[in-house]
């Protein structure tokens, strides 16, 4: 079971998935002229300064619900994904995974248009959208959208209990026992506690939590990165070199340059960028979906900012400190590449502490946004009586996912999270109009009066 769930994983997430997330990228920032790039500053803004709507319906503010997509999506990939790219793809891999990034800001605005587009009120008053409802409402209820609504949630469901729990609950476990010699016993106990603490409190008490992880996370692993560039601050120049020589040059347009040829590099460079953000998945519109807005697109320009944070902005952290450091070439795989990187690059151990808390705050935050996309899932599939049993069930496995080696149970998830693109990028092409309609329609409204504090109001229908 365990080979042909290999050989499964291997074809799922592979080329021909790596390209439909591209070409979907693609395909909405020519539809929307380049509107992710163009109102980047409007959407920085809106998520980092303004940060919520007074008047708005929701459950949470545009912040949080922020933070509770990238506590998902940052998670343990911007450690081991980003050297797992660079060990395979070579320098060359940065380059494509920004290119990668930028374009996945698109497809992560058109998901969260419509989540918020097509949300409903649940019977406790809460805000529940995602995939699943614009796949069946937006699709015009036929057997079409029903259907590939629930396949998304049913792939998310498992893909919650297992990529976004089990995982990340063992990468936990692993660094903590490897850095403290902490009984692993002891670390589940922990962190199935900690876990359900907020859980069980559903996507207020997640939001709360995440409104402050998520800050804290970014700016102790960018304070870690940036004291090991730092004290390698004279190689900078060297990196930045490696990287668009590999991606670009003639060396590598020739067919090698320094172990990676153009194709692997632009393989795993664009296959990172496409995944680390989940945009293409569709799990972000589920967060944007709970946020208290009154504008879909509003909601989805807060909602792009997070792919350019954790695709840009983190990864190319990880990937420099890569970099100067040569640890690219020490032969070592995923996660261990990193670790190899700041050990060698910051004196007395402090290398791999910086690796070990980034680890447990990535994985701590993956569980939190992880729980609530599964939630949401099981929700749309048996109704609001699952959530109860749905909360105890999941932190319960986050004990077990730290103390045993489930490798079937892993892979089965892995399959599951990778499948979830396929039904959410065919609803995505199908309703590509209707995101067109609501960016046109509010813009055509406001005018670019969301840009900055006093910037007056003006038309701007370019879209």
């Amino acid at each position: 079971m365990g080979d042909i769930l290999r050989q499964i994983q291997s074809q799922v997430w592979g080329p021909l998935l790596t390209v439909l997330l591209v070409l979907a990228g693609i395909n909405f920032s020519v539809l929307l002229r380049g509107l992710p790039i163009r109102k980047l500053g409007t959407a920085l803004w809106l998520a980092l300064v303004r940060r919520r709507e007074v008047d708005g319906e929701g459950d949470i503010s545009h912040y949080q619900a922020l933070t509770t997509s990238l506590s998902a999506s940052v998670g343990t990939g911007s450690i081991v994904g980003v050297a797992a790219a660079l060990a395979a793809g070579g320098p060359g891999a940065l380059c494509w995974m920004w290119v990668a990034g930028l374009l996945a800001m698109a497809t992560r605005y058109a998901e969260a248009v419509l989540g918020v587009r097509f949300r409903e009120t649940d019977q406790k008053g809460e805000k529940a959208g995602g995939p699943m409802y614009y796949l069946e409402h937006g699709l015009g209820g036929g057997a079409l959208g029903r259907g590939l609504a629930i396949a998304f949630a049913v792939l998310a469901v498992g893909a919650a209990l297992g990529v976004g729990n089990g995982v990340p609950a063992r990468a936990v476990t692993d660094a903590v026992n490897g850095a403290f010699g902490t009984p692993r016993w002891l670390i589940a106990i922990v962190a199935a506690a900690a876990a359900g603490a907020v859980v069980m409190g559903g996507i207020r008490s997640i939001g709360r939590v995440t409104g402050v992880l998520v800050p804290v996370m970014l700016l102790a692993w960018a304070a870690g990165v940036g004291a090991l560039l730092w004290a390698q601050r004279e190689r900078l120049p060297e990196a930045f070199h490696l990287v668009f020589d590999a991606a670009l040059g003639p060396r590598a347009v020739a067919g090698g340059a320094l172990g990676a040829t153009i194709l692997q590099a632009m393989r795993w460079g664009a296959g990172y960028g496409a995944f680390s953000s989940e945009a293409g998945l569709g799990t972000g519109a589920i967060a944007a979906a709970a946020a208290r807005t009154r504008e879909p697109v509003r909601q989805a320009l807060v909602a792009m900012s997070g792919t350019f944070i954790d695709t840009v902005v983190v990864s190319t952290l990880t990937g420099l400190a890569i970099l100067v450091t040569g640890a690219w070439t020490a032969g070592a795989e995923g996660g261990e590449v990193t670790r190899v990187a700041f050990e060698a690059g910051l004196p007395g151990g402090t290398g791999g502490l910086v690796v070990t808390v980034g680890i447990t705050l990535f994985a701590f935050g993956s569980i939190l946004g992880w729980a609530y996309y599964g939630e949401r899932s099981l929700v749309y599939l048996a109704g609001e009586r699952a959530v109860g049993a749905y909360r105890l069930g999941f932190t319960l496995v986050v004990g077990v996912s730290a103390l045993v080696e489930l490798d079937v149970a892993w892979r089965v998830s892995h399959v599951s999270h990778s499948l979830l693109a396929l039904p959410n990028l065919l609803g995505l092409a199908l309703l590509a109009g209707i995101v067109r309609r609501e960016t046109r329609s509010y813009f055509g409204r406001r005018g670019s009066d969301d840009d900055a504090p006093g910037t007056p109001a003006r038309e701007d229908t370019r879209v």
